[in-house]
């Protein structure tokens, strides 16, 4: 065994649990704040108001595009790393992580490319046409965001990689001083210096800058992988082995863009046919609102993933050394976890919808932003239980191996119903059939998710961990 990740197969479960989940937990709910916290002195600031939180919403799919090329990458390797490290197999992981730092870097640039050279159509696609002034917003906005992609996507993907090399808290803390830099600047560049959109987006980059540069200073001294030369030649062989365990995070994040197209889209669709929200004054709101319930939703969802992703170098090296006992002491302890989650989350936005809704600006809107907001949050959100469950459930999948059974869960949730039902039930229902789409989407996803819970602990009960990894 690598002496430097052994206690993984050793350490008390609920103790490896804490000291890898909760970082990434933060990590990843420091990140998810990066846009909340725009969305957030954006909705209060008089002269932006809900037309620039509109624009917000636009751009956020948008920066899902990045985090999932991101996390295909990062995700990947850190799993890969981790099993490597399980079967002594030291050059196939640093090999990996510089192999993942190169595709990082191209990919970004690659991004940045095509959001500059298309970024018209790309807006419209994410209902940025609603109103001229929420248009206006957008394009200022997207700009400055599109400029930081490759700060953002490097300091995303080396994340996990930090955590892999036993280092979750390091990842933690590179995370979380770049929002905090956002923070203390978005006040500053929206109101002090009245930047607007762009004030908002500028804090967000030099956040982002901020972690790449921490994160490049952990990667020049790593712990456990030590970086060579022949790290960064590309080996045609490896990467396809590192990518296909972060294909589940990538289809993720990429069904969910396409899943947000379809419901952005409809919002703006039946909007229109709303008697109060077909108005030119009020067009805005429902695309505004449906911004800040996903948002709120991010926050959730984020500590249902950290926990799960916490858990990827825990069980990556638990199934390299066949310890499968341990694997599954794991699953179960983690599905519980992400059922508490979820109901303490729905308990939230059941009695203090409107709390949230003042957060982002409701005092300042009409009394249409208030209402909707409340109705939204009790509709959207009222399955966030089974939610969490699916999220936590793929991704543990995903960290076994068995990527065929994570990337259909995964699929099934945002592109099959995630797609579907946002354009099918609004049909029927209208606006309100938009808002029912999601708990639909995760219902007939749990119904799914039971199946490969129950097939994953028959065979961590009953077959070897190299059989489990086989089959995935």
């Amino acid at each position: 065994m690598n002496e430097g990740n052994q206690f993984l197969g050793t350490e008390r479960i609920g103790k490896l649990m804490r000291q890898y989940a909760v970082p990434c937990i933060i990590s990843l709910l420091v990140g998810a704040l990066y846009n909340i916290v725009d969305q957030i002195f954006i909705a209060n600031a008089s002269y932006l108001g809900s037309s620039g939180n509109a624009a917000n919403t636009v751009v956020f799919p948008l920066t899902v595009v990045a985090l999932g090329i991101a996390v295909f990458i990062g995700d990947g390797c850190c799993a890969f790393v981790s099993i490597s490290l399980g079967c002594n197999e030291q050059e196939h992981a640093h090999k990996s992580v510089g192999n993942a730092i190169v595709l990082c870097l191209s990919s970004s640039l690659v991004l940045t490319a095509v959001y500059l050279i298309f970024s018209e159509p790309i807006l419209a696609m994410f209902g940025g046409t609603v109103n001229e002034e929420t248009h206006a917003f957008a394009q200022e906005y997207f700009l400055y965001i599109t400029l930081g992609i490759p700060f953002y996507m490097f300091g995303q993907a080396m994340n996990p990689i930090i955590r892999s090399d036993g280092s979750p808290r390091f990842a933690m803390v590179a995370t979380v001083s770049g929002a905090v830099a956002n923070v203390i600047l978005d006040p500053l560049f929206i109101y002090g210096f009245n930047w607007g959109m762009m004030g908002a987006a500028v804090a967000t980059v030099l956040g982002q800058v901020l972690t790449a540069a921490l994160s490049i200073w952990y990667l020049r001294r790593m712990k456990v992988i030590k970086l060579e030369k022949s790290s960064f030649r590309l080996d045609g062989k490896l990467i396809p082995k590192f990518l296909a365990l972060g294909l589940t995070s990538f289809l993720a994040q990429i069904s969910l863009v396409i899943s947000m197209a379809a419901v952005q889209n409809s919002c703006m669709k039946y909007g229109a046919l709303d008697p109060i929200f077909g108005q030119t004054a009020y067009a805005q709101i429902p695309l505004a609102v449906l911004g800040i319930v996903m948002k709120f939703f991010q926050i959730a969802i984020s500590v249902a993933i950290g926990m799960a992703a916490g858990c990827i170098p825990i069980a990556g090296y638990n199934v390299g050394a066949g310890k499968k006992d341990r694997a599954k002491s794991l699953f179960s302890r983690l599905l519980l976890l992400e059922l508490a989650v979820g109901t303490v989350a729905l308990i939230i936005v059941e009695v203090f919808p409107l709390q949230i809704a003042m957060m982002f600006g409701a005092a300042n809107e009409s009394a249409y932003y208030a209402d909707f907001t409340v109705k939204c949050f009790r509709i959207y959100l009222c399955l966030m239980p089974l939610a969490t469950l699916n999220k936590g459930t793929f991704i543990y999948l995903q960290a076994l191996g068995k990527g065929a059974a994570s990337t259909i869960v995964s699929l099934t949730r945002e592109i099959i119903f995630g797609v579907s039902l946002p354009i099918i039930l609004p049909i029927f229902f209208g606006l309100d059939g938009l808002l029912w789409s999601f708990p639909a989407a995760d219902l007939l996803t749990f119904i799914i998710a039971v199946f490969f819970i129950r097939q994953t602990y028959r065979e961590l009960s009953g077959k070897s961990a190299k059989a489990l990894k086989a089959n995935g």
